[in-house]
């Protein structure tokens, strides 16, 4: 998983954002968007995301008692404040999270396979992973984490001891797959 200070992080989101932090050493190193699975609340960093008939900020009381406390936030839309808590401020906090997976991803230099198309993605990147796994220390998306979150989240998991990623791309509207190539930089397709 990646390992972020706060600060760090607030240089990678968009400048116009606004700021709040109060603890800007923070460490962070789990990228949360769903309250129901967070595994290390002292260490998170949730994103406020839109969804269907919800919205991502509504979850901030929920994530601040599940032991979260910081937090990048639609500035279009009411949150509750607490003050122990750090808050990055944004227009859009999924831009944001694919921000940070880009700039994660230039961390490394190792092979980066994109598996895309219509059908079998998770199945042809489950046979390669089990054809290569013996030669390489591999990362690849976790489940069928094909999408603009979870292709974000697959790129933030890797590291310096990995030798090769495998990461699911896949599309729900026209126009995705050129952000999605921004965040992946494959080598091979």
């Amino acid at each position: 998983m990646a390992t972020y200070t706060l600060q760090e992080i607030a240089s990678i989101i968009s400048p116009n954002s606004g700021v709040k932090l109060h603890f800007p050493d923070r460490i962070i190193k789990d990228f949360v968007i769903d309250t129901r699975r967070i595994s290390s609340a002292n260490e998170a960093l949730f994103f406020a995301l839109a969804g269907k008939g919800r919205h991502g900020n509504s979850f901030i009381p929920a994530a601040y008692q599940a032991g979260i406390r910081a937090f990048v936030v639609d500035q279009n839309h009411a949150f509750e404040i607490f003050d122990d808590a750090d808050y990055l401020i944004c227009e859009n906090p999924l831009q944001e999270l694919q921000n940070i997976a880009a700039q994660h991803r230039k961390k490394f230099n190792y092979p980066v396979i994109a598996i895309t198309g219509s059908n079998g993605k998770t199945i042809v990147k489950e046979w390669l992973y089990q054809l290569l796994n013996n030669t390489f220390n591999i990362i690849r998306s976790p489940k069928s984490y094909n999408s603009q979150i979870g292709v974000a989240l697959s790129i933030l998991e890797m590291k310096q001891e990995h030798q090769l990623a495998i990461i699911e791309a896949g599309i729900d509207q026209k126009n995705e797959m050129p952000r999605l190539e921004e965040i992946i930089k494959p080598n091979i397709g």
